[in-house]
């Protein structure tokens, strides 16, 4: 495939077709890695975005315990007042 470089203000920029973007569901994002004189371009999803599947997975396979004791759990807190 080949693409030309357009002038985009000062800069320039590369177009990529919608079924481009669709394929690889580049969003707004991506990550461009400089690789053996090749030039890759990641999609880059939004950040934190499989936190919650995460989370409920670990809840459900009881993987969400503290992994150090509390280091409050013997104190009193009255020096602080």
């Amino acid at each position: 495939m080949e693409a030309s470089i357009i002038k985009i203000g000062n800069s320039k920029g590369l177009r990529l077709s919608k079924s481009i973007l669709e394929k690889y569901n580049i969003q707004d994002k991506v990550e461009i890695i400089l690789e053996n004189e090749r030039i890759i371009l990641i999609p880059i999803e939004k950040p934190r975005s499989k936190w919650e599947a995460a989370f409920k997975k670990m809840h459900l396979e009881k993987d969400d315990q503290m992994l150090e004791k509390d280091v409050f759990d013997n104190e009193t807190f009255e020096e602080w007042k």
